[in-house]
């Protein structure tokens, strides 16, 4: 296998080529999880894998509790079906308290006082309340408890690493907090090995062809935990050399033909891109900085026959939007009008 047919296969296995999947959670649980950073272009993510949908089809899935945004694998956001979030969360939560405790000592907070305000707040949140930020501040304010932004912010980051509130409704653009077991009543628990075989299945059927280092960059578990994953599903899958790395697909991988071109425009820190430790396949050296910084940011790509050749960005003059492309290096008329129908696409889902 050759690095075009590689990323071919990942493109298949990524729903960026056809597929029957018609649901934005369906399309979130295939993934297992997908990054959410930014979240109106990450609401893009799963419009593009999708035929026929807009902006308000992914707003309903989270006002509804299909979808739900939250931190989990990583101490970043993510979108992760209701479905699997009891589960994930298990496996992920107890690597993920660490390292908000470690903010927390960084920012000089004081964790007793946060402790002393997470019961209160759980008290503000019962009885099915979706409330933002400043709403949460507002009602422990009637409590007669005030916190500054950083320990408000902190103090529901701690609510939210002990399971107590998650993400709930939309408001406008803002995003609301809500009781964790009230929005999302347990459906599905698992013990350590069953998560970990479900999550390893999850990614390299939904990311393959894929390394152990990008499971375990992705999923945030330790080397020893993603070897002993990758051994429960070993005979399901197969392991072939590529570029010198070895890389792990399913055994019944359907290989999609090879003889089209698939323009793409995708989100900030879709997982096409994001999800890989090493990106050395989509993008060359030179252009890396074009839309990875070195602190972790990452720009909307140009995606051609999965390589990433350029950036986007939606810009709005006198009310009226378009998008605009940039291209790394000089590029035929031909080869830009290949995204004529994905700007549409993108039009569509966020302007019609």
């Amino acid at each position: 296998m050759n690095t075009s047919e590689l990323l071919n296969i990942r493109l298949y296995n990524q729903l960026l080529l056809t597929h029957d999947i018609e649901e934005p959670c369906d399309i979130v649980s295939w993934m297992g999880v997908m990054q959410s950073q930014a979240l109106d272009m990450a609401k893009w993510a799963i419009g593009t894998r999708l035929e026929n949908r807009n902006v308000k089809d992914i707003d309903e899935a989270l006002n509804t509790g299909k979808i739900i945004r939250t931190h989990i694998l990583r101490p970043t956001w993510h979108f992760v079906s209701a479905e699997d979030i009891h589960w994930m969360f298990d496996l992920s939560n107890p690597r993920l308290k660490p390292i908000y405790r470690s903010y927390a000592k960084t920012f000089g907070a004081d964790e007793s006082l946060i402790y002393r305000v997470v019961p209160v707040l759980e008290r503000v949140l019962m009885g099915g309340k979706h409330l933002t930020k400043q709403e949460i501040g507002d009602a422990l304010l009637e409590q007669d408890i005030i916190l500054d932004d950083g320990h408000l912010q902190l103090t529901i980051s701690y609510a939210e690493m002990e399971g107590i509130l998650i993400n709930g409704r939309l408001k406008g653009n803002k995003q609301t907090f809500t009781l964790f077991e009230e929005w999302v009543p347990r459906r599905k628990t698992l013990s350590k090995e069953e998560a970990l075989e479900c999550l390893a299945r999850r990614f390299f059927t939904s990311h393959g062809p894929a390394t152990i280092h990008d499971f375990v960059w992705w999923s945030g578990l330790t080397m020893t935990e993603c070897r002993q994953a990758i051994e429960m599903i070993r005979t399901d899958f197969i392991c072939e050399t590529i570029n010198r790395r070895d890389f792990w697909m399913r055994n019944d991988i359907k290989i999609p033909p090879a003889d089209e071109n698939y323009a793409l425009l995708l989100p900030p820190f879709d997982e096409f891109v994001v999800s890989y430790k090493n990106r050395s396949e989509i993008i060359e050296d030179t252009h890396y900085g074009k839309v990875m910084t070195k602190n972790g940011l990452f720009s909307p790509t140009i995606i051609l026959n999965g390589e990433i050749i350029g950036s986007w960005k939606k810009i709005t003059q006198k009310g009226s939007p378009r998008i605009e492309l940039s291209f790394f290096e000089k590029t035929p008329k031909r080869k830009q009008d290949l995204f004529k129908s994905e700007i549409k696409r993108l039009e569509h889902f966020y302007f019609i």
